[in-house]
């Protein structure tokens, strides 16, 4: 199926190396991220040694080289939420998926990241699992919302 999308992606363009990085956007957005694979067909496709796509997948922040878990966990850092607790609740975070900030699960159930501003100061801290923000959160909060209850229940 990837190689049924990259192929699909490839057939828009035109191989020249100008369309390096329209070619890498899209790839990452219909597969989450930059399979090595897919890489090495796009460097290809250009012509181009796969050092050189590489590197530019490297330099630039938009792109991921690995998979997304499907559950994004991204705690705010945000002076806000710095001041009122964001360190400790990424921490309690950190321990109840056994995972540090930029990791993701081997079962790609979680990406654990922080971001400089979520844009909910008023409710610090807050930490956003997907598209769902929830404030005024604490440690006790964050391990409540990662325990081995709330994890079964999601998966019923």
């Amino acid at each position: 199926m990837e190689e049924e999308i990259l192929e699909d992606i490839l057939s828009g363009y035109r191989g020249n190396r100008s369309e390096i990085v329209p070619i890498l956007q899209e790839v990452q957005d219909n597969l989450g991220y930059l399979p090595e694979k897919a890489m090495t067909e796009i460097a290809e496709f250009i012509g181009v040694p796969e050092s050189h796509v590489y590197s530019v997948a490297s330099f630039y922040a938009q792109f991921r080289l690995l998979p997304l878990g499907r559950k994004r966990i991204a705690v705010c850092r945000g002076t806000a939420c710095h001041i009122r607790g964001a360190p400790q609740i990424l921490k309690t975070i950190e321990q109840k998926i056994n995972l540090k900030e930029g990791e993701t699960s081997e079962d790609l159930e979680y990406t654990l990241e922080t971001v400089a501003c979520i844009g909910c100061c008023a409710l610090a801290p807050c930490i956003r699992i997907n598209k769902d923000v929830s404030g005024e959160m604490t440690p006790e909060k964050a391990e409540l919302l990662f325990s081995e209850n709330n994890k079964e229940a999601e998966n019923e």
